[in-house]
């Protein structure tokens, strides 16, 4: 049985992926950053895995920090594969991007380093569409796909954005000074059922719009994706041969923040009243990003909404893609059924 290291196994995404490679006969090693008191955060996580319809029998545990060296090399000794899910996200955007892009970097480069040194065949590595689509300047191309990166340098990236961008150019860096084999995939907004009762950072955006918080929305768009394809697009990546030393786009669908709310409508017309309708003219969001550092951060994407190639991401996924209907309106069930709005 081939033991796969997974960094990041209590987020979202870390936790789909958990219950895929289980369900494939994988023995994941998960890491996490905090066991809790006597081990309680890794007894939750179990737990959820388990109720989503998992065997965890074959799940261990190892705790890792991405700003600290300890226990790195020994989480990788007999493992396979490593899948790097894990990096730092904040719901709202810090003054200083170091908040990001520090443990972002440091994670990637600890992550690989061990990979080296313990010799696994592949590294799977988590890093996003924003590193493929933010910071677009004059004149942005209408269709973009893997061989595409936006400059970091010219000052157009969130904090987020710029952290996404950063560890993921280190990690190509140093797969090149070492020979590793190394397979990235670059999801957009991934959204889907929730396994616990922790929204993450799609969910809390979600949230914000079932609880009305936003009686309009700034003219967004998201490349969406569902948490379950993209986990078994992850596991997919280990061992096809044409994932490796490619970047793969991962979001079949495009909408707007107000398209959105108007299929969440549709899955919880209970809160038809709370969920946005209407669009904020541009000029309107500009005014509040004056006084609001996260709108300020998104200014730069108002109205901008690229065709994305995700061909090889679709070749790993085998199978068609769950329409954004269907996932949008699972997230928006999953939020109300756990009395998370």
């Amino acid at each position: 049985m081939d033991t796969v290291l997974l960094t990041g196994v209590t987020g979202f995404l870390g936790g789909h992926i958990a219950i895929e490679l289980l369900n494939s006969g994988y023995h994941v090693r998960g890491s996490l950053r905090n066991p809790g008191a006597d081990g309680e955060r890794i007894q939750g996580v179990r737990q959820s895995l388990e109720a989503a319809g998992a065997d965890t029998s074959q799940l261990e545990f190892v705790t890792l920090d991405l700003l600290k060296d300890q226990g790195w090399d020994q989480a990788a000794e007999g493992v396979r594969y490593v899948m790097h899910v894990a990096s730092p996200f904040v719901t709202s955007m810090p003054k200083d991007p170091d908040v990001l892009v520090k443990p972002a970097v440091a994670g990637t480069e600890r992550a690989l380093n061990a990979a080296v040194k313990a010799g696994v065949e592949r590294v799977v590595l988590t890093s996003s569409t924003v590193a493929i689509v933010q910071g677009r300047g004059p004149g942005r191309p209408a269709r973009l796909g893997p061989d595409d990166w936006p400059d970091p340098d010219e000052g157009r990236l969130s904090a987020y954005a710029l952290s996404k961008n950063l560890a993921e150019r280190r990690a190509w860096e140093m797969a090149g000074e070492t020979g590793l084999d190394l397979a990235v995939i670059n999801p957009g907004f991934i959204i889907g059922p929730l396994l616990d009762d922790d929204p993450g950072t799609s969910g809390a955006v979600f949230q914000r719009l079932l609880r009305g918080d936003l009686p309009m929305v700034p003219r967004l768009h998201m490349h969406l994706v569902d948490v379950r394809d993209l986990a078994r697009i992850h596991v997919a990546a280990l061992s096809a041969p044409e994932a490796v030393n490619k970047r793969h786009p991962a979001a079949f669908s495009t909408a707007s923040l107000k398209e959105i709310s108007a299929i969440m409508t549709e899955a919880a017309p209970a809160y038809a009243k709370k969920l946005p309708s209407r669009q904020a003219p541009d000029f309107l969001v500009r005014l509040i990003a004056l006084f609001d550092g996260d709108i300020r951060s998104n200014l730069n994407e108002l109205g901008y909404a690229p065709a994305l190639d995700a061909s090889r991401a679709a070749n790993l996924l085998g199978c068609a893609p769950r329409a954004a209907g269907e996932t949008i309106g699972d997230m928006t069930r999953s939020l109300i059924s756990r009395g998370l709005v």
